[in-house]
């Protein structure tokens, strides 16, 4: 199971309680002193957040759980995604004071979109603030409708605070199953039913979300919680004699450059030193062996030589291993559950050449975590605060100092029409022929063949397949084309003459022709804001928005919530604590993409070839 929260909410702190009545700690750490068992790297000590996913096993009386506490804060969200991947269920930790924050909306809505069984656990009721009935309304409001109360709460917002379980079967519950089951609707108007076995069932379906209180720092309530755990939420189904199935959600490296990756085994078994294939997200199935498994269990990891469905497992020696790849047997996943990072920073120190290498490392660990090397290098990001963790282990764990530059959008390209383009060439070293029809399309690439698959070797086939999956990282403009249909319409070649590298070296050129042919439109990434201010400020901030390009569409005497171009936020974001007396909140996600209203921005490509058409084929015809 997930532990997810906004930052702050009190997710580590949970995972602690849950740890020391496990009997894995003896005392239960605390973020401030910086002893949680999760948080274990310097910065996230320091700063007091989770920045990497941790796992940790352990036992809930006859349960075996595996928990993966994850970050909180939005600059991390591409951790949350990856754990997200390998749930049976997840608690969703709320502040009794704060309450639904827009990071805590985004997570419900994930969860629900997956189906995910999910609890709701409000901390903090005994801190000043605390809210019961307001705060259960706005969870109904703001995340779900299904939201089922298990406990009151007296003396809320005091020390003295406790909970004070309510009746399963108590009518206001049956009512909101009923509204949600016909056949149960049916059975509770006929008299008494057992709306406990409901419950599970509807728990399990994610439509009913039950909503335990308590704090995390005292204890009190975690108790219950763990009832509500063992008692609602649904356990692992997979069996060790099913096929092998498994996903690896976490890639890291050991002191001597060792990758260890965490995979959950769905289903089978997997032994250690045996070959099992490996299914990458973006290119062709091959076999491997991991040459030794350690397995999530009592707290630690231990050495194994077999592992079964249900458990969550480190693997060594997969050396070309990566985050989202699956082993044995392949499943269906949401392929992107949030949006990728939509900024990106120029990264500079001494030594060019070791930065790029421990950035590249660094990438394997983190895949949006994207490096560019053309003129400068460069990495993408969710928000500022990435660049303190990349500086931080940049230098602690490859000893590389280095700087970064002021934080730019990252822009995309979207194509406008159909281009289509074809070229054979039969002498010299581009003794080949391709043809391309490309064709905007509302999400994703989709390449598709209008050749027979045995017109050629297959070994030319993965070559022009990878080779326009590469290409499309840089359109017209040098900027990524994310959502485009391609149809291999044409190919040639010439026995034995033709190898794979000719594929590889006209691909690029006949596909960018066809592009060039539709031609594309540079959109730039725009944000959702809600912002929070007192009353008397609402009209400056009002006009510093749009000073940014920001667009109101719905306000309050306090509430303010719109869009604003990812360019402009950092500006706005670091003049609102001067406009609003330091009392204002601002919260951001991804909203969409839009068409740049002035010249569209052009990027500095990483493979050395010209950015537009005539340039383009001139490079084509002196290359041929």
């Amino acid at each position: 199971m997930g532990i997810v929260a906004h930052v702050d909410a009190g997710k580590t702190s949970l995972t602690e309680r849950l740890l020391f009545a496990a009997g894995v700690v003896d005392r239960v750490g605390r973020v401030d002193d910086g002893d949680t068992r999760t948080d274990s790297m310097d910065l996230e000590r320091k700063r007091g957040i989770t920045i990497r996913s941790a796992v940790v096993a352990f036992r809930l009386g006859d349960l075996p759980v595996n928990l993966i506490d994850t970050p909180g804060h939005s600059d991390f969200i591409a951790e949350v995604e990856r754990a997200l991947s390998v749930l049976d269920g997840a608690v969703l930790v709320i502040s009794a004071v704060e309450g639904v924050q827009p990071q805590t909306r985004l997570l419900m809505r994930t969860l629900g979109r997956l189906r995910i069984p999910t609890l709701l656990f409000v901390n903090k009721v005994d801190r000043v603030g605390a809210r019961y009935d307001d705060l259960l309304a706005d969870i109904r409001r703001l995340l779900t409708p299904g939201a089922v109360p298990m406990q009151t709460v007296p003396d809320l917002g005091t020390r003295a605070a406790s909970v004070v379980p309510l009746d399963v079967q108590r009518s206001e519950l049956g009512e909101i199953l009923a509204e949600r089951n016909d056949d149960f609707l049916e059975q509770y108007l006929q008299g008494p039913v057992d709306q406990v076995a409901e419950l599970r069932r509807q728990v399990a379906t994610a439509d009913v979300h039950p909503v335990y209180f308590g704090s995390a720092m005292t204890g009190v309530g975690i108790g219950e919680v763990i009832d509500g755990i063992r008692n609602w939420l649904p356990r692992a189904t997979g069996s060790p004699a099913d096929q092998l199935q498994a996903r690896v959600f976490k890639v890291e490296r050991v002191e001597a450059g060792q990758k260890i990756a965490s995979a959950r085994i769905v289903s089978g078994t997997l032994a250690a030193r045996t070959p099992v294939a490996v299914h990458p997200g973006d290119g062709p199935q091959y076999q491997t062996r991991p040459s030794g498994i350690e397995l999530y269990a009592d707290g630690t990891r231990r050495p194994v030589d077999r592992v079964e469905a249900g458990q969550i497992v480190a693997l060594r020696g997969l050396k070309s291993i990566r985050i989202g790849d699956q082993l044995g047997v392949p499943a269906t996943y949401a392929q992107r559950l949030f949006a990728p990072p939509t900024l990106e920073t120029v990264v500079t120190a001494r030594d060019r050449v070791r930065l790029f290498q421990a950035l590249t490392q660094l990438a394997e660990q983190d895949p949006l975590i994207r490096v560019r090397k053309a003129d400068e290098i460069t990495v993408s990001l969710y928000g500022e605060v990435q660049k303190e963790v990349i500086a931080s282990l940049l230098a602690s764990e490859y000893g590389v100092e280095v700087t970064f530059s002021e934080t730019t959008p990252i822009h995309v390209e979207r194509l406008n029409g159909t281009g289509t383009a074809m070229r054979e060439i039969t002498e010299g070293p581009w003794a080949a022929g391709v043809g391309f029809r490309v064709a905007p399309v509302a999400e994703g690439i989709e390449y598709n063949l209008e050749v027979e698959l045995g017109a050629l070797p297959r070994a030319f086939h993965t070559a022009i397949e990878e080779t326009v999956r590469q290409t499309l990282h840089q359109g017209l403009y040098g900027w990524e084309i994310p959502n485009i249909r391609i149809d291999l319409t044409h190919t040639a070649y010439w026995s034995p003459v033709t190898v794979a590298a000719d594929f590889r070296r006209l691909v690029p050129l006949i596909l960018m022709q066809a592009i060039a042919e539709a031609g594309t439109t540079v959109l730039e990434p725009v944000n959702h804001v809600e912002l929070d201010v007192p009353p008397d400020t609402i009209a400056r901030v009002m006009a510093h928005l749009a000073e940014h390009r920001g667009v109101v569409t719905q306000a309050t005497q306090t509430h303010l919530e719109g869009t604003i171009p990812a360019a402009g936020t950092h500006a706005f974001e670091s003049q609102l604590p001067t406009l609003t007396r330091g009392e204002g909140l601002l919260a951001t996600t991804f909203h969409d993409y839009s068409p740049i209203p002035a010249a569209p921005p052009t990027r500095n490509r990483t493979d050395g070839n010209p950015l537009n058409e005539k340039q383009y084929l001139l490079h084509l015809n002196q290359s041929s």
